[in-house]
């Protein structure tokens, strides 16, 4: 369903957008898919009931890990996006060898409801099961059918270190790979779509081996910053990590569970 021969034809041209984008490396690809085949996956969607654990960072945002088993068209892509076609063509604009993890823990089928959110954040470092697993960059593939600049749910970018920021479209059909680091911000605001509509998207993550780990293992760090957080929920976000490895010690880790 990817059109990997575009991404092999201009290989060269690409890996230079990644490496020098602003706030921090990452790529827009449109129209990357066949049309008429995403169009049909998109409507094999059903309405996802189950709802995000990232409760009070992420609002009416569901999602569904193993979402190949929706339709063929959507396993189609889930191999795609998996593929060594892929692992080659990730590894090339990034210059390091990376891969993308095959079963996906913590990605998959994202369906964000009436006014859903995710705050800014930075993501996981270490793979929760293969500790040596360095997460390089998040594919994050848009099914927006229809989208308007009107609906909101851009993918906001933020770099940690120079506030530097960028607001991407997600429109139909446009895929964007982005680098994860200490650094490398991400979410999206409340959106305004349509009754019944959704913003819809799959998240893919790639990684990298580490012979031994280099960096201090942490989860998932959030940075609220919309108007009216609390106080108390802007402290919850930045000892998050900290609060995640107590509980994680005490009742086990339910990422590495991938529940």
């Amino acid at each position: 369903m990817i059109n990997f021969k575009f991404l092999e034809n201009n290989k060269e041209k690409l890996r230079l957008q990644y490496l020098t984008a602003k706030p921090f490396p990452h790529l827009v690809l449109k129209d990357i898919c066949d049309k008429e085949k995403l169009i049909k996956a998109y409507e094999s969607i059903p309405v996802l009931d189950n709802k995000s654990r990232d409760y009070m960072f992420a609002k009416n945002k569901f999602e569904k890990s193993n979402y190949g088993e929706i339709s063929p068209l959507l396993k189609e892509l889930q191999e795609d996006l998996s593929s060594k076609k892929m692992n080659e063509f990730l590894s090339y604009i990034t210059v390091r060898n990376i891969f993308v993890d095959p079963k996906n823990h913590g990605g998959g089928l994202h369906q964000g409801r009436k006014s859903s959110f995710l705050d800014m954040h930075l993501d996981y470092n270490y793979h929760p099961i293969n500790n040596n697993w360095w997460r390089e960059v998040n594919l994050l593939l848009y099914m927006n059918k229809d989208w308007k600049q009107e609906y909101g749910g851009h993918l906001e970018l933020k770099d940690l270190r120079t506030g530097e920021e960028k607001s991407c479209d997600v429109d139909f059909n446009t895929l964007i790979i982005q680098q994860c680091h200490d650094y490398t911000l991400h979410g999206y605001k409340p959106t305004k779509f349509p009754e019944g509509n959704f913003r819809t998207s799959i998240a893919t993550y790639a990684f990298s081996n580490h012979i031994q780990q280099i960096y201090d293992q942490r989860t998932t760090d959030w940075f609220p910053d919309k108007e009216g957080d609390s106080i108390i929920k802007k402290w919850l976000g930045r000892n998050f990590t900290k609060l995640v490895s107590v509980k994680s010690k005490v009742f086990g880790s339910g990422t590495a569970k991938n529940q």
